[in-house]
């Protein structure tokens, strides 16, 4: 599965939970979450994403010197951005659990697999 679409998706919580873990500068955030496992992320990407929560106050920065090199711009997670976070991990629980429902091999001897499924989906109890 080419999961081009699904980071693209899911990047911005990515960043996010990375820098909510330890402030950051840029290309530290990329290779956090390529350690993570998100290794087809792309540097630019991140870079814009960093840009974007930082403009939408998601994000603060602070410039830290370098005796290697030019000074370097590093991210921390502002409250509002904590805020996002954690709904977005409500969000995405919701989500996984749908999607794991969804993909499960089918309980081929049970008449309510159906509305179970779809109870999950909804997170409807109904009547049967």
């Amino acid at each position: 599965m080419d999961t081009t679409q699904l980071l693209k998706g899911v990047l911005d919580v990515a960043v996010l939970a990375v820098v909510a873990q330890e402030d950051g500068y840029g290309y530290d955030v990329v290779r956090r979450l390529r350690a993570a496992g998100l290794e087809d992320v792309g540097d630019a990407s991140v870079y814009g994403t960093l840009r974007r929560l930082y403009a939408g106050g998601s994000l603060t920065s602070y410039v830290v010197p370098s005796d290697e090199g030019p000074h370097r711009k590093y991210y921390g997670i502002t409250p509002m951005g904590r805020d996002e976070l954690d709904a977005q991990r409500q969000t995405w629980a919701g989500f996984a659990d749908t999607m794991t429902a969804l993909l499960a091999e089918p309980d081929t001897n049970s008449k309510d697999s159906t509305v179970t499924l779809v109870r999950t989906m909804t997170g409807s109890e109904g009547t049967r």
